[in-house]
């Protein structure tokens, strides 16, 4: 697994970009919010500690992993944001939903990354049971939201 090796939430801060002139917005799926909201606070401490002033940290809640597509893309026409995470969590369960619902929106994201000028990062879990999540959201392999924010302060850097 490509993370078992790996601490996600590790990061050399020397070699991040300062934050401090960036906006981001931060889209969270309320489906399985335990681990939603870790992530987010992951997102939301390495952006602060890169730099980020509160005031431009922009929180919006969405239903589920599906409609992230739909709330970055509204974060972007709306926020005048430098980059979106979008935060969400699927743990597969007993029937294809799974699949088409991880499917749809790793391609939604693609899809916004391919229209809009403003990066979308993808930080949605994809995990076959809870523990793997619990895992990646702040246990023993770390926090996958500090790396999404990472991903976006590089990505809004690059596309200033």
């Amino acid at each position: 697994m490509a993370t078992e090796n790996k601490n996600l939430s590790v990061y050399d801060k020397n070699k991040i970009p300062n934050a401090k002139d960036l906006r981001f917005g931060i889209v969270v799926s309320e489906w399985n919010g335990q681990i939603t909201e870790a992530l987010f606070q992951g997102a939301q401490e390495a952006l602060l500690d890169c730099g980020a002033l509160p005031e431009n940290i922009i929180r919006w809640n969405v239903p589920g992993s599906f409609e992230l597509t739909f709330g970055s893309k509204k974060m972007i026409n709306t926020q005048k944001v430098d980059a979106v995470i979008a935060i969400g969590s699927v743990i597969r369960g007993e029937t294809s939903h799974f699949d088409f619902v991880c499917s749809a929106t790793a391609q939604g994201i693609k899809d916004l990354n391919v229209a809009y000028d403003v990066p979308v990062i993808f930080c949605v879990l994809t995990d076959d049971n809870l523990q793997q999540s619990l895992d990646r959201s702040g246990g023993k392999h770390g926090n996958k939201g500090t790396e999404a924010a990472i991903a976006a302060i590089q990505m809004a850097v690059l596309g200033k």
